[in-house]
């Protein structure tokens, strides 16, 4: 299947990669065929670095391509929106980083669209996708720790002098580069929460730097989760229970899980299967989903990204954070 990438920058070298190292591993089903930036000259330099067959300078240009099949969405959060109807109008299939879109109001109209016009869209959000997701549940779902009763995680990197992190006009903040992971997790562990609560510190031009969130369950469960744009963290999950707990290494890519029992000894360790870059799960998975016809993954079915979206909105209210392409997206 031909795959197109939309965009030229950090996260666009890793989707060229994985399709590199895919093909390197008898994967011939995905083929790096184009790459479409704003600017020409920037387009042709990451097509000679990356062994990209085509450079366009131009988004529309690449998408009127009739051998195109499949697009991979790797610009600002705020665009995504506007590129999802856009190669859906072109009868392209999309794999769209996260966050899906700035709003929920946005992702339900993205993925209506989409399907009227009769193609898949998914959301690329890697750990929905990566084997080691099941083997968190199925262990928790052993007993080993118990009835879990207590989350906790977070994520955090520096990217204060990335432009996209720290803009509302790009959709910047914490929470929809990095919190949405935290968000992703606990409720991959404990489903959908019946309550949620955040607050943030933010910068000067008003977007979220680090956040404070914590989820909660009606049969007394809570996730506490954190968030952050400026600091290093461990990246660390932890699932507490009455009988010990589980500690989950990175939880933006899980690399192997420790369980600990109620003498805090470690009882039992499972390592990360081996993976290429850890992105080649989804771009199989949408390949085969895609060739099967369907409209979706179940990997990230459409209304987990649309709860999520509306998970997001909902604390971004408590935080008073807005971007200005929700006033002029209103829909």
């Amino acid at each position: 299947m031909k795959i197109g990438i939309l965009g030229a920058g950090r996260i666009a070298t890793v989707m060229a990669d994985t399709i590199r190292q895919l093909n390197a591993a008898g994967h011939p089903e995905a083929e790096l065929y184009a790459v479409a930036a704003r600017d020409a000259a920037r387009a042709q330099a990451f097509a000679a670095e990356n062994g990209v067959e085509k450079a366009f300078g131009s988004y529309e240009e690449m998408l009127s391509d009739p051998a195109l099949e499949l697009v991979y969405i790797a610009t600002p959060h705020s665009h995504h929106y506007h590129q999802i109807k856009l190669c859906a109008d072109h009868g392209k299939h999309i794999l769209c980083e996260k966050a899906f879109t700035v709003s929920a109001r946005q992702a339900q109209d993205a993925i209506r669209y989409c399907e009227e016009k009769g193609v898949l869209v998914t959301e690329a959000i890697w750990t929905r996708y990566q084997p080691m997701r099941q083997v968190i549940l199925d262990t928790l779902a052993s007993g080993v720790i118990g009835e879990p009763k207590l989350l906790a995680a977070n994520l955090g990197y520096p990217m204060t002098e990335k432009i996209r992190i720290v803009e509302p006009a790009l959709a910047g903040g914490a929470l929809l580069d990095v919190g949405i992971y935290t968000l992703n997790f606990a409720e991959m562990v404990f489903g959908h929460a019946d309550g949620a609560w955040g607050l943030c510190t933010k910068n000067e031009t008003g977007v979220d730097m680090i956040d404070s969130m914590t989820l909660t369950w009606a049969d007394g469960r809570v996730a506490n989760l954190t968030a952050a744009a400026t600091a290093i963290f461990d990246r660390m999950g932890i699932v507490y229970g009455p009988r010990g707990y589980l500690v989950v290494e990175n939880i933006n890519n899980p690399q192997g899980i420790r369980v600990y029992n109620e003498q805090r000894k470690l009882i039992h360790s499972i390592d990360c299967p081996p993976q290429l870059t850890g992105y080649e799960y989804e771009v199989l998975e949408t390949i085969d989903c895609v060739r099967k016809g369907l409209l979706e993954c179940p990997s990230m079915p459409h209304r987990e990204t649309v709860h999520m979206m509306e998970l997001m909105d909902h604390l971004r209210a408590q935080m008073a954070v807005r971007y200005p392409c929700e006033e002029a997206d209103d829909l």
